[in-house]
């Protein structure tokens, strides 16, 4: 497989439950009024440490989007996911921006 190298953030961090690995730093929140199928989630300008899977179309409740869920370096769970293209005009603002499930 190779070997892992992890991005280590400094300050106010966001990372994963499981294995602790960083993800994000709290200046990178965008909107914390953000919902998912398990609870809150954030809006994030940009996250470390996560890859991404098949993008793919989803409804959501502010509309239709392109996605691709984002999985943890360190342990391989699911923690959310990237907007790859909104479809409203109105949401376009989260084309390329990043979801952290808490």
């Amino acid at each position: 497989m190779g070997r892992l190298f992890l991005i280590h953030l400094e300050g106010r961090i966001y990372s994963c439950k499981h294995c602790q690995t960083h993800f994000a730093l709290y200046d990178d929140i965008v909107s914390k009024s953000f919902h998912c199928r398990h609870g809150k989630a954030y809006l994030f300008s940009k996250v470390v440490n996560v890859t991404e899977g098949e993008k793919e179309e989803r409804m959501m409740m502010t509309g239709l989007h392109t996605v691709a869920d984002i999985f943890c370096v360190g342990c391989g769970s699911i923690v959310g996911w990237k907007y790859e293209a909104a479809h409203e005009k109105s949401q376009k603002y989260k084309e390329g921006k990043f979801i952290l499930e808490r």
